[in-house]
């Protein structure tokens, strides 16, 4: 058992800053970009597409690599992990900063930021959780850095819009270098944990078929922002040759089907594994707590409606408005504000009410922001009729953060701490990747103009919510109260 931080005489603060700041800074990558969309587009001589492409496939690089992350954590050490993740996610952000054209802003923000949130996230919550060795002080501080994870997505919009607006889309990537900087000279001070594994243990196979898996299947659902979800609209072709005509099968269902058959190898081959006595990368066993279960559903499903909501309500605001970046991070304050005022009262509303009902009650109070806006929020109507609708939501998602990550931190014991951590980060990152995916696919679809588009995005955000409230409503009420973590 690792020694706690009083025993070692160290502050909680020096420990808890710099991690909950690089959360904050990885959240706000993938929301602050929604509010510069035209900007690069236009930069760039790309479109809004491209852009919600580079947006998915940074979410998505996450998801996919959380997993194989949280397993280095294991191999090389949590701090080890955290500091090389911080290094290339900085790298990303330099090239990012200096792109002329789409592809390396990928290379840049999608893919070396992706890698690097893959290697600096799943420490942060494994350092938690071996050094706050008391339920009252971890909760405490799980909540802060939760609090860091929802505002650095709600307030990714209005920081990115005064940038965006006042120097250049570039600051920001430039802003994140040197925030990244300020943590590495910081995160000097928390204590190194030992590996708990070896270099011979790591999945390599397991890793492959994970990432790829999941790349395919998120893939594929951005394809339905070209292609259509059912029939295609379009000719689909590889190289030269045409595999699917106009009029065929839309290709979103090839890609989601490649992604289900290996994502199946995937469980079978780490199953082959356990049962040969190799380590897997994944422990199947994981997956056996009903607990865990459920609150990997309402992780994945909140994330997925606050990211997939806030890029549609930014695309609406500056394609069909026409406001501009500054503009549009400021109307989406109300959600800020919100979550804000949620995530301070979490750690006492924690105290008070179960976990739970903590989470039910942070769905239905987001489902009802967002009908709200599908009520009142219109092309031409006043700015302040998004403003009820957007608080709700920041309230909602506020509320529900922090207990989530309990529950599902909660339920297994300090050795599959690397595991856990990496499973829970890449499902909330796969909800953030699906979510800017899907509801994008429905806001650019050609299907239907003007305010039908915006309120037909929000609904299929509204219908994905409800399953996260119904797996909220089966957690059993003293999930996440005790912890075998410790």
């Amino acid at each position: 058992m690792v020694e706690s931080l009083a025993k070692r005489g160290i502050s909680a603060r020096r420990v808890v800053v710099p991690l909950a700041l690089c959360q904050f800074i990885a959240s706000y990558a993938a929301s602050n970009m929604n509010v510069a969309i035209s900007s690069i587009a236009h930069d760039l001589d790309t479109t809004v597409i491209g852009v919600q492409t580079a947006i998915t496939l940074f979410t998505l690089t996450m998801a996919a690599l959380m997993i194989p992350g949280s397993k280095l954590t294991d191999i090389w050490s949590r701090k080890r992990c955290f500091m090389l993740g911080l290094v290339v996610y900085g790298v990303g952000a330099t090239i990012a900063a200096l792109a002329f054209a789409l592809p390396v802003l990928i290379l840049g923000y999608s893919l070396l930021e992706g890698i690097g949130s893959a290697l600096m996230i799943p420490p942060i919550y494994i350092i938690i959780t071996v050094l706050f060795t008391d339920l009252p002080s971890r909760a405490k501080a799980f909540g802060i850095v939760s609090a860091a994870a929802g505002v650095g997505a709600a307030a990714g919009p209005l920081i990115g819009g005064f940038i965006t607006s006042a120097l250049s889309w570039r600051a920001s990537f430039i802003a994140q270098a040197l925030v990244v900087l300020a943590i590495i000279l910081m995160a000097r001070r928390i204590p190194a944990l030992g590996r708990t594994g070896t270099k011979s243990s790591f999945d390599v196979v397991g890793a492959i078929l994970s990432a790829a898996g999941l790349f395919l299947a998120v893939l594929g659902i951005l394809q339905s922002g070209t292609y259509g979800w059912f029939k295609s609209r379009e000719d689909f072709t590889i190289g030269n040759t045409v595999v699917i005509h106009e009029g065929g099968i839309s290709p979103v269902w090839l890609f989601v089907a490649a992604g289900s058959v290996v994502l199946t190898l995937f469980f079978l081959y780490e199953r082959g594994r356990e049962r040969a006595g190799r380590e897997p990368l994944l422990p199947l066993r994981l997956f056996r707590s009903r607990v865990s279960d459920l609150g990997l559903v309402t992780q994945n499903v909140q994330w997925l409606i606050m990211q997939g909501s806030i890029f549609v309500i930014s695309v609406f605001l500056q394609e069909v408005r026409h406001f501009s970046a500054i503009e549009t991070g400021l109307a989406l304050t109300p959600a800020t504000i919100g979550l804000l005022a949620s995530s301070s009262l979490a750690e006492r509303m924690a105290k008070k009410r179960p976990q739970r009902t903590l989470i039910w009650s942070g769905f239905a109070t987001t489902l009802a922001g967002m009908t709200l806006l599908m009520l009142f929020a219109r092309a031409d109507s006043h700015i302040l009729t998004f403003a009820p609708g957007l608080f709700l939501m920041g309230i909602g998602v506020g509320a529900m953060l922090t207990a989530s990550v309990t529950v599902v931190q909660s339920s297994f014991p300090e050795a599959d701490q690397g595991a856990i951590s990496g499973l829970s980060r890449s499902a909330s990152n796969l909800g953030s990747s699906l979510g800017v995916a899907f509801a994008g696919s429905m806001l650019v679809s050609s299907l239907v103009e003007g305010n039908e588009h915006f309120l037909l995005a929000l609904a299929s955000m509204v219908v994905i919510g409800l399953v996260g409230l119904a797996a909220a409503l089966l957690l059993p009420r003293d999930a996440g109260r005790s912890s075998q973590a410790a």
